[in-house]
């Protein structure tokens, strides 16, 4: 037997991440429950400072370390939560997080009272020495391809071949193939824009399925790997940050996703080029490369309907969420429906961290 004296400590370094999770969810689910308030009111803005808040009230009492690598941008005076922010108690000797998230992902459609919106937050330990457990894509829009376990093994087991420079037939009947499927079975999801004709024109030409969304391509990139979505695979060019995000999800799923820099614009693509150099702009990241070594949390609730969760409701003085919450280490994925009771309910607010909203 070991003696007292040889006991380990009683909080390892997963045991930290372990417990914290559920605090990287109680943050997404208080944001969903702010946010919902502003469903369909037109008012994206103040959908988004509201859910803002929410995450920053939980992560104001939480004892970690964390970093903001993916979150918005420097704007003056408008809501969000930034690049380089600081999140937790920063005490010393507190685990160091790296963080990703979205308050809203799909404010449009909160504006708009349409389906597809969540809030979102995924995160990765630093180990101690090291600089950062996540990278931040510098261009706006990157093509991604993402697709769920089965595809990724058959893929891995061909040796390097690119999605992203093969025709969209071509890998729509690979991933046929590997989900033992016709290729007109394979659904296909895509987000409505005019950038994304030529893909809509290419799978409708292979005769697959396709479902198209107007903004969330967190939800549409990781519903490949949850088999109960009934999408196979996410094609398009969306936002750079959702796709470090979705990144952390497939990681803990055991999905993957193929993603390169796309530029809108030449100006923005000379400005990255001379940012990283032209080898890095060409690159085609995988998940493990956009969320480094064994750590990765995913937790996202719905606000509302989409394809990953179903949204909040509202069902007299109690709110009902859908949330879910993953951890790669252990390969866990939980789905958590809560019940909210108004009358009892207390979410940790920062105030007066967006004036004017």
């Amino acid at each position: 037997m070991t003696s007292a004296t040889e006991l380990p400590p009683l909080r390892s370094t997963l045991d930290l991440e372990r417990l914290l999770e559920f605090e990287f969810v109680r943050a997404t689910e208080n944001a969903a429950l702010q946010a919902i308030h502003w469903l369909g009111r037109g008012e994206k803005e103040k959908a988004d400072a509201a859910a803002c808040r929410a995450i920053y009230g939980v992560f104001d009492i939480l004892d970690i370390r964390g970093q903001v690598v993916i979150g918005e941008g420097i704007k003056d005076n408008a809501p969000g939560i930034f690049v380089g922010e600081q999140l937790g108690t920063w005490r010393p000797h507190a685990p160091r997080f790296d963080i990703a998230l979205d308050p809203i992902d799909g404010t449009t459609n909160i504006a708009k009272g349409l389906p597809n919106s969540i809030a979102v937050i995924a995160a990765a330990q630093v180990p101690d020495g090291a600089p950062s457990a996540m990278r931040n894509i510098p261009s706006f829009y990157s093509h991604k391809i993402a697709y769920g376990p089965a595809v990724r093994r058959a893929l891995d087991g061909t040796g390097a071949r690119c999605f992203l420079d093969m025709p969209l037939e071509e890998v729509i009947d690979f991933a046929a193939a590997a989900l033992d499927k016709h290729p007109r079975d394979v659904v296909v999801m895509t987000m409505d824009r005019p950038r994304h004709a030529g893909i809509v024109e290419e799978v409708r030409r292979t005769g697959a399925a396709l479902r198209m969304i107007s903004d969330g391509d967190i939800t549409a990139a990781v519903a490949p790997s949850l088999a109960e979505s009934g999408v196979d695979l996410y094609v398009g060019m969306g936002g750079s940050p959702e796709g470090v995000l979705a990144a952390a999800a497939l990681k803990c799923l055991g999905g993957d996703m193929q993603l390169r820099m796309w530029f809108h614009n030449d100006e923005h693509r000379a400005e990255v080029e001379r940012e990283v150099g032209v080898a890095e702009v060409q690159r085609v990241f995988r998940s493990d490369d956009l969320v480094i070594g064994e750590s990765a949390l995913f937790c996202a609730t719905g606000i509302s309907d989409s394809a990953l969760l179903p949204g909040v409701k509202l069902i007299g003085h109690r709110v009902e969420t859908h949330s879910i919450l993953m951890r790669a280490r252990s390969g866990t994925v939980r789905r958590i429906h809560a019940s909210h009771l108004l009358d009892k309910k207390i979410v940790p607010i920062r105030e007066g961290a967006f004036p004017g909203f």
